[in-house]
C-alpha cells in the first residue's frame, strides 16, 4: 500500500481524480454564470445571492431571503435570456431559499 505523506493541492487533487475534476469544472461553470449575471442584478442583491448546482439545462441560485428570492424571481427571464447570449445552455432557472 502506498501512502501519501505530503500535503497536495485542489488542483493536483482534482487533476488525479476524473469525479474531483468534473466536480471543480462544474463550480467554475456556475461561478463563471453568476458573474455574468451580476450587472442584471441590483447592488443590494448581489451579496445575498450565491452561484448554485447545474442539472443539464437548469441552474439554481441559492438566495439568504424570501424577499430577495421574490425580487429576483421578477428578474430570472432577463437572467436566462443574458446566458443565452453568451452561449450557455439555460432553459430555467431556480432559487433556493437558504434556511
Amino acid at each position: 500500500m502506498n501512502r501519501r505523506n505530503y500535503p497536495i493541492s485542489l488542483q493536483q487533487a482534482a487533476a488525479s481524480s476524473p469525479t474531483l475534476a468534473k466536480l471543480v469544472a462544474m463550480t467554475q461553470d456556475s461561478s463563471a454564470r453568476l458573474q455574468a449575471i451580476q450587472p442584471l442584478m441590483p447592488i443590494t442583491l448581489r451579496k445575498v445571492v450565491q452561484a448554485g448546482p447545474i442539472e443539464g439545462s437548469c441552474w439554481c441560485l441559492l438566495v439568504n431571503s424570501n424577499a430577495a428570492a421574490a425580487k429576483l424571481r421578477q428578474l430570472l427571464p432577463a437572467f436566462a435570456a443574458h446566458l443565452r447570449v453568451k452561449g450557455w445552455d439555460v432553459t430555467e432557472i431556480r432559487l433556493k431559499v437558504n434556511a
